[in-house]
């Protein structure tokens, strides 16, 4: 595997690799992202990975210092699994100045996670945007754990013409229900074995048995602060239009100090 930090050196690489399948990380990998890279594999061509916590997506107060950095670890894990190519620039190879130019997400980037992350969603568009056109890859891979996220992606790279590919990976979970994520290292065991509880949730609103009105007041009753759980319409995440087709579920809550996401397709 080869490990580039600069952009010169990736695209040389790239052109080298032939087409380029890429799955974009923030690293402190887990089941999760290396199952996006399988999946890259299954559609040919050499896998790339970048690896970079974004500074833009982080809103003040939140964990970017804090967010875990393993990059040796990850080196090893993405090695394992074949990966050609690691991009992991340092802040000052992407932004070498200050980003002054960002990109706007449509109105539904307001609403959601949105809502209790204002901004959130230009800093991930500027960054994606950033690194496909670092990168550039016939496609690309994003997991469906961040639902708001996908959509977002793939209506950016559907209205500016960008000649790649959206993939999305299906979310991959623990034993017991939780969705795999890099946060759940901030999880005591207590809370961890109560985290499962939010995809229960989610399950019990997609069989209909709740409202995610009701939802939201069960699990504020176990001691979660739940930030919302709706259900939307998967194309575009705006209201159910009443046909009942095409929808998922979503949901977000802190617990005891982490924030917690996840949905389920209905």
């Amino acid at each position: 595997m080869r490990v580039l930090s600069d952009i010169a050196s990736l695209r040389a690489a790239v052109r080298a690799a032939g087409p380029v399948v890429f799955v974009p990380t923030m690293g402190n990998l887990h089941e999760g992202h290396l199952s996006l890279a399988r999946l890259a594999r299954c559609h040919g061509g050499a896998v790339a990975v970048s690896i970079f916590v974004n500074r833009l997506q982080f809103l003040p107060g939140e964990d970017f210092e804090r967010y875990p950095r393993t990059f040796e670890r990850d080196c090893a894990m993405l090695e394992a699994e074949g990966v050609e190519l690691l991009f992991a620039p340092d802040e000052s190879v992407l932004y070498p100045e200050p980003q002054t130019y960002m990109v706007r997400p449509p109105p539904n980037a307001n609403e959601l996670e949105g809502l209790f992350r204002p901004g959130f969603f230009h800093g991930v568009a500027t960054v994606v945007l950033k690194l496909l056109n670092c990168v550039q890859p016939v496609a690309a891979v994003f997991g469906k754990k961040d639902y708001q996220q996908l959509t977002i992606v793939r209506g950016m790279v559907r209205q500016l013409d960008l000649p790649l590919k959206i993939i999305a990976g299906e979310t991959a979970r623990e034993r017991d229900g939780l969705a795999m994520s890099s946060r759940n290292n901030y999880l005591s065991a207590t809370e961890r074995a109560e985290a499962p509880r939010l995809y229960r949730t989610l399950l019990e609103v997609k069989a209909g048995n709740i409202s995610g009105e009701n939802a939201v007041a069960a699990l504020a009753a176990a001691g979660w602060k739940p930030d919302y759980i709706e259900i939307r319409r998967r194309q575009d995440l705006a209201p159910p239009d009443g046909t009942g087709r095409e929808l998922v579920v979503l949901g977000a809550a802190r617990l005891g100090t982490t924030r917690l996401i996840d949905n389920v397709e209905l």
